[in-house]
């Protein structure tokens, strides 16, 4: 098969194609969903496994009608008697059968196999990155991770075993059963009784296997999410010597894990023992009486033949048959475990028919309430006009609203009471997308991907041409820093990777590069959240510098505990157990002699002492 063609083939399925709506909650729709594009491949595909499969049966067809040919016509004669039956059972045997063959394992291997793996990554992907923040919240990265993995190869691997195995065998299976009927209806009726037993059998294991086999996949998940959680935090780790209490956190879940498997194996193993013995019996059922139908005068030798032939090529294809629909289970539990971790309804979502945002005007906090459903923290009452252009600072202890408020901002959370607006427009009416769009933000936790330094820059905007990325990281005073960047593999300079988080900059490093990004954004609103706070005082005094220029023309909301960095704002508005309880500009504030005040007068070092939060 040529390049070309096997390229063609591999585009008959669409394997980035989004899905349509949301992943059902039920198993049955959950996995047309995710297949959803790609059935008539799937069973065309079918389709040529159950011809490979017919193909077994006219081989032992074959056999017997060419013993009985050899034995009806003699030594003496057979090939020139019958030399057009051999020629044609030779074309079948190297022509017909490989092209089945080769027809079935192509569409699998290349049609089937290399595109619904993708197909269903990305369609779970996508819905997991809708996902609202607190969904990440609540469980392990790495645990979601895995699930997306676990479920998509599961999928396929159900998808491919189906079209390999079950198609092929029911073929199989059907055919014998009517080749067996020309011989004597007593020998199908057996095979008959024989089928209803197995597949009793089977129908008594797949579904405890199936159970076993989704509390393994849970097991392994969690494994995966506390090996990742511990390296991801390896630093803490180490800092606060906790090496041996993770590795108990390990051992314990690995245990479980371990558990888990010895159940499923043990039940794997039974499962064997009875599959071997069931499939001891048939070849004594068929073969005995098809030779006690020869004795009688009934049967042929031919059909010994293709009775044996039948009956070993059954025994053997049961064995086939009942791992791979044991795996096929065990995997239907796996694809069951991920849904149920992967398919919950998006709890923040765009409005039907919501428009992209204007977001040349003012921000309106109207008397919003946010407390994340609990009966403290959060926000409370906050009626708050942030005017186009304004430069606002924004001050309080920790836990008094700050982040809260930029959250409901960048609708992040929705209010719970009250409405926040852009430009005279609800934030629930606009798209999420187009919102995030429009602001820039740098935060104290600068968030870096494990990529190169240009990259992560030009992840503010994908479009930015490298000069204007220079542009940025040089005005972020970031530049001269990254030229001497090296990374392990020997990439330099903007090429250079950054490591998981950023781990190979220093605090002030990753918030420059984080405000170069912000800076090669250019939205029209920026969010400062202790965007200096690992800066040394030099640094900081040229990055406020750069600051200065990025905020012209911006609406801006920066919070600072460092309150030098703020003083400078056109107002400043104070927090106070998710309150506004001040507001004016640093001059107003002192003069008023309040919180403010205080917070001004008791710094040290220029940040806000932490003993005024218990104030």
């Amino acid at each position: 098969m040529t390049t070309a063609t096997s390229h063609r083939l591999a585009g008959l399925i669409d394997a980035f194609r989004p899905a349509d709506g949301a992943p059902p909650r039920t198993l049955g729709a959950f996995f047309r969903w995710n297949l959803e594009g790609s059935w008539k491949w799937l069973w065309i595909a079918g389709l040529l496994s159950a011809l490979a499969g017919t193909a077994e049966v006219i081989t032992a067809i074959l056999l017997g009608a060419v013993i009985d040919a050899a034995l009806d016509t003699g030594a003496a004669t057979f090939f020139q008697d019958k030399l057009w039956m051999l020629v044609g059972v030779a074309v079948f045997f190297v022509v017909v059968r490989p092209v089945l063959f080769g027809l079935s394992a192509a569409s699998n291997a290349i049609i089937v196999g290399p595109n619904v793996n993708p197909l269903v990554l990305t369609r779970l992907h996508r819905w997991t990155l809708g996902q609202a923040v607190t969904f990440f919240d609540d469980d392990f990265a790495g645990r979601i991770a895995q699930k997306q993995m676990q479920t998509s190869r599961a999928i396929t691997d159900v998808a491919t075993e189906v079209i390999n195995v079950v198609f092929f065998a029911l073929a199989s299976l059907i055919g014998s059963a009517l080749l067996l009927t020309t011989i004597n209806g007593w020998v199908a009726l057996a095979l008959a009784i024989w089928v209803v037993i197995y597949l009793y059998m089977i129908r008594w294991f797949m579904p405890r296997i199936r159970t076993r086999s989704m509390a393994r996949a849970a097991s392994r998940a969690m494994v995966t999410g506390q090996v990742v959680d511990t390296i991801t935090n390896i630093k803490t780790v180490k800092l606060f010597a906790h090496a041996d209490h993770e590795d108990k956190a390990a051992i314990g879940a690995i245990r479980t894990f371990r558990d888990r498997v010895i159940a499923f194996g043990v039940l794997a193993s039974t499962f064997r023992f009875s599959l071997m013995l069931l499939a001891g019996i048939l070849p004594v059922l068929l073969v005995g009486g098809t030779l006690y139908l020869w004795a009688q005068g009934t049967a042929t030798p031919g059909n010994i033949a293709a009775a044996g032939a039948i009956a070993i090529r059954i025994a053997q294809m049961t064995g086939w048959v009942s791992f791979t629909l044991m795996a096929i289970y065990a995997n239907v539990g796996e694809v069951e475990d991920g849904m149920n971790t992967l398919t919950p309804p998006h709890t923040l979502t765009d409005a039907p028919g919501a428009h992209d945002l204007e977001a040349d005007g003012d921000i309106r906090f109207q008397d919003v309430t946010f407390a994340y459903g609990r009966e403290k923290g959060g926000i409370r009452d906050v009626d708050l006009t942030i005017a186009r252009g304004e430069k606002l600072g924004i001050v309080g202890a920790s836990g008094a609203g700050k982040s809260t408020l930029v959250a409901l901002l960048l609708r992040l959370y929705d209010a719970e009471e009250g409405r926040v607006t852009i430009n005279g427009q609800d934030l629930r009416e606009v798209t999420q997308e187009s919102l995030r769009r429009s602001i820039g933000m740098v935060t104290q936790e600068t968030a870096m991907f494990n990529r190169s330094a240009r990259d992560n820059i030009i992840y503010g905007r994908p479009g930015a041409s490298d000069a204007e990325m220079i542009e940025a990281a040089k005005r972020a005073e970031a530049h001269e820093f990254i030229l001497d960047l090296v990374d392990f593999k020997g990439r330099t300079g903007y090429d250079a990777h950054l490591g998981e988080r950023g781990v190979k900059l220093s605090g002030g490093q990753r918030q420059r590069i984080a405000l170069a990004r912000a800076i090669l954004k250019d939205a029209p609103i920026l969010v400062l959240d202790e965007a200096t706070s690992a800066l040394d005082s030099e640094v900081e005094a040229d990055i406020q510098r750069a600051l200065d220029n990025v905020m012209e023309g911006k609406t801006v909301l920066a919070i600072a505990h460092r309150l030098s960095t703020i003083a400078r704002m056109d107002r400043i508005v104070v927090l106070e157990d998710g309150r506004i309880v001040e507001t004016g500009t640093h001059d107003d504030l002192l003069e008023r002699d309040g919180i403010y005040a205080r917070y001004w007068n008791r710094q040290s070092g220029g940040f806000i002492d932490v003993r005024d939060a218990a104030e």
